[in-house]
């Protein structure tokens, strides 16, 4: 694709969010210059993130003297900001979080400083203790590293394990759907204004779209065939909505349709729901006492599965380095102790070895400390970040690789368009049926740049 297509693409994709971004008056830091003095940092509002920002005043900058301005926005909106600022060049950030899908499409386009080099000459670094599926997939066509991880994450099911017991209910290790449907029907209602299950139901192709792919996958699904057909209309496709819209109307959250990572983990935390699947780096926060009711007391389970033997998404936020900054040494130093060894032992020492960031390195599961608090999520977050296969998630072979994904520009626009209708759908204002229709439709037309 074309430069110049590809910014006019990305940048429909965040001309609504970027509306909103603006009016809400986040994200106004200046460029910093290039004194190496200072350096704006853009990222996720994920409480990893918000750790990170209590604790660098106190050791990176007092060590470093390099002051860091933080720019923190929830999900929907730090992509539309992130994306703006990259694809236009406009160079008001250092380092900003990113994810698998950006790194290959953002580094063969040139907008992003390759890291390998830098991590490779920080011998406290150790790139080889990063986990293999997180580095493939932060890497460019070159094999080369554009991104340093932050924390790697797979996802998988958490339940109330005192809810399950009142109830009667053993919860699989390896769950099908099916059994958590009939699951999520026993428990709803178990203790006041308990519902079942959380599941996202905020539109975005990273919110809504993360985990209802993962369905659409393990129930034989695809947003395309390997030879750019589009299936989004599908019966397979159309089989997984169903059963996802479904569950989450039936027995899911109070608002579903505004419900994203944030407000599940928040449900799950509080004890309003009794089950939640979503992503693995969530149980530090459920595991945390400070903030979570339910801490000591969560189950968890493999991500459910209906035609696949496993079904769990892969993902990091990462730290990337935009071609546009004017100080490269003084990012490059904040990123390599952001996803350093010496930074997880500040956040265990802290604040809690349940709220490491983790998922990134194999030295973190041999920490005895990390051990203990994570006894009851760290192996199958391992296991489930290996298992995850980005080359062949579902039943049939795939045009770009990307478990969640699509990894192609266009699917920013195309997978958050899509939601938009599902999340209609969610709060009964328009039927699963017209939303895939109507979703066909805008892939076709994406589908015609491939074929």
């Amino acid at each position: 694709m074309h430069t110049r297509r590809m910014i006019h693409v990305l940048l429909t994709a965040t001309a609504a969010g970027s509306l909103l971004v603006a009016c809400s008056g986040a994200g106004g830091t200046s460029a910093s210059g290039g004194d190496g003095k200072s350096i704006n940092v853009l990222m996720v509002g994920n409480p990893q993130m918000e750790d990170i920002q209590k604790l660098t005043k106190s050791t990176f900058t007092k060590d470093t003297g390099i002051k860091v301005n933080f720019t923190i926005l929830p999900e929907n909106e730090l992509r539309d900001k992130v994306t703006q600022d990259i694809a236009t060049q406009a160079g008001q950030y250092d380092v900003a979080t990113i994810g698998a899908y950006e790194v290959p499409i953002w580094q063969k386009n040139g907008w992003l400083h390759e890291l390998g080099s830098y991590a490779d000459k920080d011998t406290a670094f150790d790139s080889a203790d990063l986990l293999k599926p997180v580095v493939t997939s932060l890497s460019g066509s070159d094999g080369k590293l554009y991104a340093l991880p932050f924390y790697g994450e797979s996802s998988f099911l958490m339940y109330n394990k005192d809810v399950m017991k009142a109830k009667g209910v053993t919860v699989p290790e390896h769950p099908t759907w099916q059994q958590i449907a009939d699951i999520a029907a026993k428990v709803d209602g178990a203790e006041p204004g308990m519902r079942g299950i959380c599941l996202r139901g905020l539109a975005g192709w990273g919110e809504l779209g993360a985990p209802l792919t993962t369905v659409v996958n393990t129930f034989g699904g695809t947003w395309f065939t390997k030879d750019w057909q589009a299936q989004v209309n599908s019966p397979a496709f159309k089989k997984a909505t169903n059963f996802y819209v479904d569950l989450v109307k039936k027995h899911g959250e109070a608002g579903a349709a505004q419900s994203g990572f944030t407000e599940c983990l928040n449900a799950m935390s509080q004890k309003k729901v009794a089950m939640w699947y979503d992503a693995t780096s969530a149980a530090g926060s459920l595991e945390d006492p400070s903030a979570s009711k339910i801490a000591g007391h969560v189950g968890y389970a493999y991500a459910p599965t209906a035609e696949t033997k496993s079904s769990g998404w892969l993902w990091s936020w990462a730290w990337a380095m935009p071609k546009t900054t004017k100080n490269a040494d003084a990012a490059s130093k904040f990123m390599l102790w952001a996803s350093s060894k010496k930074y997880e032992n500040l956040v265990g020492e802290k604040l809690g070895w349940s709220r490491v960031p983790a998922g990134k390195r194999a030295s973190t599961y041999a920490i005895p400390a990390y051990q203990k608090a994570a006894g009851s999520f760290g192996d199958i977050t391992l296991k489930s970040i290996e298992q995850a296969d980005p080359a062949n998630p579902g039943t049939q072979p795939r045009p770009t690789v990307g478990v969640q994904y699509v990894a192609i520009p266009e699917f920013q626009d195309l997978g958050t368009k899509v939601t938009q209708e599902i999340s209609a759908a969610i709060a009964g204002k328009t039927s699963v049926d017209k939303a895939l229709d109507d979703g066909q439709k805008q892939a076709e037309d994406v589908a015609k740049n491939y074929k």
